[in-house]
């Protein structure tokens, strides 16, 4: 049987088979953990805005302090501006980093993507004009992002933070040993866990000493800012 073809259809065939291979276009990378031969863990930190209590969890700050652990803290536009004092605490601990969490802790997907690029902004602006920190980590409120999401955090330059340990330390109806086992099953190298330091997590401190005293050290892992986990190794996250 002979296939018959027009030439036009040739023409398009040797036009992609001659054509030069172009990079794919750069899009922002939705990073949940770092690499998986690296010796470190992230402790990462929401700070949502709360509608009851202090809306700080200054024990939990106190010990990491004090350890001297390093860890990641997501601020929202809204708690930054009820927590000017804790934001300038939190800057000035050298082994600590910040990342931002949206202006009001929107479900994005539900808004346009200017709309989107404006609750993205709103910490952002904020702590470059009130506190001259420039933020690089963004992480969804929720978790909850789309296509516009991401493109909106690539044309902005920050890199899109996620998770893949959940603590669940907000739910009021867990215990501690359930949250630490639960930790247990999946915490690994490059393991980047998401906790609160808002006041929600009723048990987070007693995890997070927990973690610190037992199960990190038996599992040789180190814990890291998201940014030292992300280049750990000298290799970039997957």
């Amino acid at each position: 049987m002979r296939l018959h073809c027009s030439p036009w259809i040739f023409r398009v065939i040797f036009a992609i088979l001659l054509a030069p291979v172009l990079p794919p276009i750069a899009q922002a990378q939705v990073i949940k953990s770092g690499p998986s031969s690296c010796p470190g863990v992230a402790l990462t930190f929401d700070l949502c805005p709360v509608r009851k209590g202090t809306g700080y969890a200054q024990a939990l700050v106190d010990y990491l302090i004090e350890q001297k652990i390093p860890a990641t803290f997501f601020m929202s536009g809204k708690w930054m501006a009820r927590h000017e004092q804790q934001v300038q605490a939190l800057l000035h601990v050298p082994f600590f980093e910040v990342g931002t969490h949206g202006e009001a802790h929107a479900h994005l997907p539900l808004h346009s993507t200017e709309e989107q690029k404006q609750e993205i902004l709103g910490p952002v602006r904020l702590l470059k004009t009130k506190y001259s920190h420039t933020a690089t980590l963004f992480r969804p409120p929720y978790g909850e992002f789309n296509d516009e999401t991401v493109n909106v955090v690539r044309a902005l330059g920050l890199q899109f933070i996620l998770w893949n340990v959940v603590s669940g330390d907000p739910d009021p109806t867990i215990t501690a040993s359930q949250i630490e086992d639960r930790l247990k099953r999946f915490v690994r190298k490059g393991s980047v866990i998401v906790m609160h330091a808002n006041g929600k997590g009723k048990h987070t401190h007693e995890v997070v000493q927990d973690l610190h005293e037992h199960l990190l050290p038996e599992r040789n892992l180190t814990p890291m800012t998201m940014s030292d986990l992300i280049i750990c190794n000298g290799t970039a996250a997957p």
